[in-house]
């Protein structure tokens, strides 16, 4: 799948090595806040090093003493098991404290990041989400920062604890022979031979794994929210088929880190069982003594444990990196609509909404061009034309939804780039076609962006738009949960909602798209006479398919490929017979309307 636009994409193995470690660099800056719970985790870490370390020389003596007992009393021997039992006892204390602050800092990173990465998403504007699936992003969000998860708190832990044991024990084992330690030491070397070549392919096959776990986010979420067409077109065993192609893909991808990873393993306990034959024909010939070889024995286990999790430590890194690379790429992805330095709040309220010469490109066309536009407070502007005109994008100007490619949109004669953001967005008010509600109560989606509103003002606004009189018959009024997507409710009580939680902010301007056009007769009826309740005293800009719904405003704006070709009051515009006029005509029996158009 290709990379997300807007976003880079890595390719080659030319410098994958720097550029694997730069990301987990990248990624381990997040550590900074807290490391003091680090260090003293890496402080534990020591600690159960350093006593799994003494541990080895008392069990040593304690061997040697145990078997020995003409020159050893019983009291001796128990000291020294003593001994050795309160350097385990020290093992097991370091050992927690050490995992349980490290996984801490660990996981605290990754949900930090996690955390990020949703609030660089809240701010990036409507064009990213456009030009970007909404599994892709889901599936960076979430899965990519689960897999974070794992490989950030065990490779810290790894890093806190296994070099201080790989240095003690091979010490340990050059202390009691040097001449055997570099013998069975030699062939560990060979160990980094596996981890180089499966390395790359764990990367490799990681990244174009979590590549297909967001294709198949996508299936799957494109099935449960489409689920109605789904059923009413019997394409069951189509999605089933989408669904089954993504989850092998996906499958398949996984298997390659898997096979890579398991074959690491295996190979480093063949080299450690070479190591340790080498040690018994040296003991063997040399009649070293049982206890000493024991404990040497002991101390190349206690190095195997070492380089197997320093080896696997790679291989997470390779395998995080894949991950920590497509989270770095949305976090690196900048806003094309932000605040400019200092910029000013928009004092409202807005008098005057001015676009000059304005043009908007999307892709390698043109969907705007020169369009030229004054609005004065209080009016009612209809906004009509042919499909793929450039209505919806022309309103997502007004909230900075966009910015314009050319030209400039002013609200009293300031460009609202100069302005910032959310101050500008204050002023608006929106109801598009497609109302999305939460998963929450009636009271918390109307007061949704307002939440200083008292219940009164709930309730106000819930009046103004026609919704009282059913919430007020529900199960718990203003406390009910209306379930996902406002499933509980019909379209056209869902429609009052969004008019209710528009009016709550008693905007200045009204954005309305569509808003009546997929209901029908007698819920359309409902939701008009809520809007032409809403719509008093306000600056209206609402686009509509159906003519009847924008006739009496003030001025309409007829749009034909991303210009405006007409503009005037319905009479006037049916009397030029342009394309309003051919408008008009397909929706209305001309025989029957043309005596009260007017």
């Amino acid at each position: 799948m290709p990379p997300m636009n807007g976003m880079s994409s890595h390719s080659g193995t030319a410098g994958a090595s720097r550029a694997e470690w730069a990301s987990y660099r990248r990624l381990l800056a997040y550590v900074r806040p807290y490391r003091s719970r680090l260090i003293v985790g890496i402080v534990f870490g020591a600690v159960f090093a350093g006593s799994t370390l003494g541990a080895l020389p008392a069990l040593r003596e304690l061997l040697g003493r145990t078997f020995d007992l003409e020159t050893a009393g019983f009291g001796e021997v128990a000291g020294i098991a003593f001994l050795l039992l309160g350097f385990v006892v020290l093992r097991g204390i370091g050992e927690y404290l050490s995992k349980y602050l490290i996984l801490w800092v660990g996981n605290r990173v990754v949900t930090d990041l996690r955390i990020q990465v949703f609030s660089h998403l809240q701010n990036l504007s409507v064009a990213f989400f456009d030009r970007n699936k909404t599994g892709e992003i889901i599936s960076r969000t979430l899965n990519d920062t689960a897999m974070l998860e794992k490989a950030v708190s065990e490779i810290l832990s790894d890093l806190a604890r296994e070099p201080l044991m790989l240095i003690g024990a091979a010490a340990y084992v050059f202390w009691l022979d040097w001449q055997l330690a570099l013998a069975t030491i030699v062939v560990f070397p060979l160990c980094l031979i596996p981890i180089t070549v499966f390395g790359r392919k764990v990367r490799r096959a990681g990244r174009e794994g979590q590549e297909r776990l967001a294709e198949l986010l996508g299936v799957m979420q494109e099935a449960v929210l489409g689920v109605r067409v789904v059923k009413a077109f019997g394409m069951e065993a189509h999605e089933l088929s989408r669904f089954t192609v993504q989850a092998r893909s996906f499958f398949g991808r996984i298997m390659r880190v898997v096979r890579a990873m398991a074959m690491i393993e295996p190979i480093i306990v063949l080299l450690s069982a070479i190591g340790l034959i080498v040690a018994l024909g040296y003991a063997k010939v040399n009649g070293m003594q049982q206890e000493a070889f024991f404990t040497f024995a002991i101390a190349l286990v206690i190095m195997y444990a070492p380089v197997k999790k320093l080896s696997r430590i790679h291989l997470s890194v390779q395998h995080s990196s894949a991950a920590a690379d497509r989270i770095f790429e949305i976090l690196d992805t900048e806003n094309s609509v932000r605040n400019l330095p200092g910029a000013p709040v928009f004092p409202g309220p807005v008098s005057e909404v001015r676009l000059e010469q304005v043009g908007f490109d999307y892709g390698d066309g043109s969907v705007l061009s020169g369009v030229n536009l004054v609005v004065k407070a209080g009016e009612r502007i209809g906004i009509v034309g042919g499909s793929g005109a450039g209505k919806t994008t022309l309103i997502n100007l007004l909230p900075r939804f966009f910015d314009p490619t050319r030209g400039r949109v002013c609200f009293n004669g300031m460009d609202i780039r100069d302005c910032d953001v959310a101050s500008i967005r204050l002023q608006i008010g929106l109801v598009t076609q497609e109302t999305f509600l939460f998963n929450d109560t009636v009271a918390n989606n109307i007061r949704y962006g307002t939440a200083s509103a008292t219940q009164a003002a709930i309730e106000q606004a819930a009046r103004l738009a026609h919704a009282a009189e059913f919430i007020e018959h529900m199960p718990h009024g203003y406390d009910t949960h209306i379930g996902e997507r406002g499933v509980r409710l019909s379209g056209g009580q869902r429609q009052r909602l969004a008019i209710a939680r528009a009016m709550l902010r008693n905007p200045p301007i009204l954005i309305l798209d569509e808003a009546t056009s997929a209901l029908d007769t007698e819920a359309e009826r409902v939701v008009q006479a809520a809007i032409d309740e809403v719509m008093a005293g306000r600056t209206v800009f609402a686009i509509a398919h159906r003519l009847s719904t924008i006739a009496h405003f003030d001025r309409l704006i007829v749009l034909d490929k991303g210009r405006i070709v007409e503009l005037g009051s319905h009479d006037e515009l049916l009397a030029r017979g342009g394309l309003y006029r051919r408008l008009f005509d397909l929706q209305f029996d001309r025989a029957g309307t043309t005596g009260t158009s007017g």
